[in-house]
Order: C-alpha cells, then structure tokens, then sequence
C-alpha cells in the first residue's frame, strides 16, 4: 500500500480531513478500541485490532484513519474492502464532521426504507455496496406497493425490483 509518491487528490483529501478534524477524531477512536494504527499509504492510517464493540462492522472509517477488528495485513489485503472504506475517508473530506451526523441520518432513512441500515444509505452505495459487504435490498413491500412506477423508475428502485423478479438487470 505505501512507496508510491501521493496522488494531488489524496493530499487535499489528506489535508482537508486534517483540518476539519475528522482524522483527529479517527486516531481517538482507534486508540479508545485498542487499536494499532500504521501508515497504509495515499494519506490513509489503518488502525488494526479494533477491540470495542460498537459499532459492530468489521471495518469503519474515521477522517484518514480506517478501523478494523482485522490485522493490519489481513485489511489492506482485503482489497475491495479496503478501497470502500478508503471512498469513505473522501466523504469525509467532503463533509468534514457532519459526516457523523449526515452518516447517521442516511443509516436511518435506509433502515426505514428496506430494513437494513446499509443497502439505501447514500454513504454506503457511493462507497460501493458490494466493496463494503452490504447486500442490496428492495423497499418494504408497503413501501413498494404506494409507490408509483414513474417515481420507482426515477428513484432507481424499479431495477432492482425488475431483477429480482426476473434475474436481469434491464
């Protein structure tokens, strides 16, 4: 993950989690769970070992800072893994610490939507559903039943709905 001189955007990612604080906030939150952190390369900290229980993924990200109950070489093998969780240190960037908040927000809304808290949260599907290990749900069937097919069709919803029932994506 390191030796290679750092890209112009992981810099501004770099500084601009920095500060905002969030990168900060990640180091308080790796050391409080135990954790070890290690550079990782592009700006980033992998904080390996996580050991408290919340929140109870494998992996999260705080500002640069990556936190894993994993091993330092077992995360950064996990290369899809590793890259989702490093989208979010981007989202951090981008929002500084109302990302918590944002974050928090998305996770309920996704919950209400389809029962899971990662499947309809923005956060979760612009770092890549699939990377992060966060399966894809359709809406709550009461959910899916008021909602017009224009609007599934705008929303994004009505592939999803179609590949289920058909086993095709269009």
């Amino acid at each position: 993950m390191t030796g290679h001189p750092m890209r112009a955007w992981h810099r501004w990612r770099l500084v601009a989690n920095i500060l905002n604080g969030s990168t900060l906030t990640g180091i308080v939150v790796a050391s409080a769970g135990g954790a070890r952190l290690r550079p990782a390369g592009d700006g980033l900290l992998v904080g390996g070992g996580y050991r408290l229980p919340v929140p109870p993924a494998p992996a999260f990200c705080v500002g640069n800072v990556l936190v894993t109950r994993l091993g330092y070489a077992t995360f950064t093998g996990e290369v899809r893994l590793f890259a989702h969780e490093a989208r979010h240190a981007t989202q951090y960037a981008c929002c500084g610490v109302l990302m918590l908040p944002l974050y928090g927000i998305a996770a309920a809304a996704s919950w209400a939507l389809c029962g899971d808290f990662g499947s309809r949260n923005v956060f979760e599907q612009r770092a890549g559903l699939a990377d992060g290990g966060y399966p894809e749900k359709d809406l709550r069937p009461v959910l899916r039943r008021r909602m017009s097919r224009p609007a599934r069709r705008r929303a994004g919803l009505d592939v999803v709905i179609r590949r289920r029932r058909t086993g095709r994506g269009s």
